[in-house]
């Protein structure tokens, strides 16, 4: 079933327990052989940073895909941050540079009118810096960096990749023409071939059509041989970043980023039965949820569409450890 070959990785989010737990889910998903581990850097949550740092001391294989918020933070930071884990690691990392909404950073007073040229020179940025450039750049965003803006140590690696994290058709255009991957959520999976095209289209426009990348899917799971107890826990996660998604692509399955208004306001109040009482049936297809058979099932069109990648994040399971072990055991293997 499927392609002959995709490569599976664990996205943990902070919902799954405290930040040793969380360390705990990251060693388990190396011992596991799930190829790739993202901690989600968001907006007042944990620290993904950290995380990331105590998980790259205590595995061996996985590969460390590390988020970052160029709007909080300076290309330099990034870029040192990712030189000293890259050697911890000993060649494990990429980083990821972009976002999955612009509702987030308003919440610090910020906006989303340069995103696209702050990503564009963040990633020039950090990749001169890897391979030791000294970078005296002025940009549009980044302005009067001088010609003492050099890495001071040598990076493991000068070509750590950069992948791109983009929401909305003209940003997955240039995830396409600028990264080493893409990692859009792909929210629902029916919209999986929507998401792929724009991502096509720069990736041919490019300067270098042909080169490695990294088409990964980000999707949110809940799995359970109870399809029941699957489909409450993806409800939590569907409530809280549901107005966050696509609109484009929930139009795919007939609604809008208003149709999760009510469920968000109230998991904003902290009401999470009120939350899961306002989301219906459509709303949970987002999501990907019930046994391990019914997730294969509804990762299809991913697969279709052309990822080779897929990440998988959201609640997981009641119990995350056991839900990992079923995920690796019973819904990995069908794809490969």
């Amino acid at each position: 079933m499927g392609r002959s070959r995709v490569r599976f990785g664990m996205r943990l989010i902070d919902d799954l327990g405290g930040p040793r737990e969380l360390v705990e889910l990251g060693i388990l998903a190396d011992q596991l052989k799930f190829e790739t581990l993202l901690f989600p850097h968001d907006m007042f949550r944990l620290n993904s940073w950290a995380l990331h740092a105590a998980v790259a001391q205590a595995t061996k294989a996985i590969e460390l895909h590390i988020r970052s918020n160029i709007f909080t933070m300076s290309p330099a930071e990034i870029a040192t941050f990712v030189a000293t884990l890259d050697d911890i690691a000993q060649g494990r990392t990429a980083v990821t540079i972009g976002l999955h909404n612009f509702d987030t950073i308003t919440w610090i007073g910020m906006d989303r009118g340069d995103v696209f040229q702050r990503v564009r020179e963040a990633t020039d940025i950090v990749r001169r810096l890897f391979r030791g450039e000294v970078v005296k750049y002025d940009g549009k965003i980044y302005r009067g960096w001088t010609e003492k803006a050099y890495l001071r140590v040598k990076p493991f690696r000068e070509n750590v990749p950069v992948m791109i994290c983009p929401v909305g058709e003209d940003f997955l255009e240039l995830s396409g023409e600028i990264g080493d991957g893409t990692l859009p959520m792909v929210t629902p999976p029916e919209s999986a071939q929507l998401i792929m095209e724009p991502v096509l289209r720069g990736l041919k426009r490019s300067k270098d059509p042909g080169r490695p990348f990294d088409k990964c899917g980000f999707v949110w799971m809940a799995v359970s041989d109870d399809r029941e107890e699957a489909r409450n826990m993806l409800a939590d996660v569907v409530a809280y970043f549901g107005t966050y998604l696509d609109p484009r692509a929930l139009a795919v399955i007939g609604l809008t980023v208003e149709d999760f208004r009510p469920a968000y306001e109230r998991a904003m109040a902290r009401d999470w039965e009120g939350a899961r009482r306002a989301l219906g049936t459509d709303h949970l297809r987002t999501g990907i949820y019930g046994t391990p058979e019914d997730c294969v099932r509804q990762l299809q069109p991913l697969i279709e569409a052309g990822f080779d990648h897929i990440s998988i994040g959201g609640p997981l399971g009641r119990r995350p450890a056991e839900a990992m072990r079923l995920i690796a055991e019973r819904v990995v293997p069908a794809f490969r």
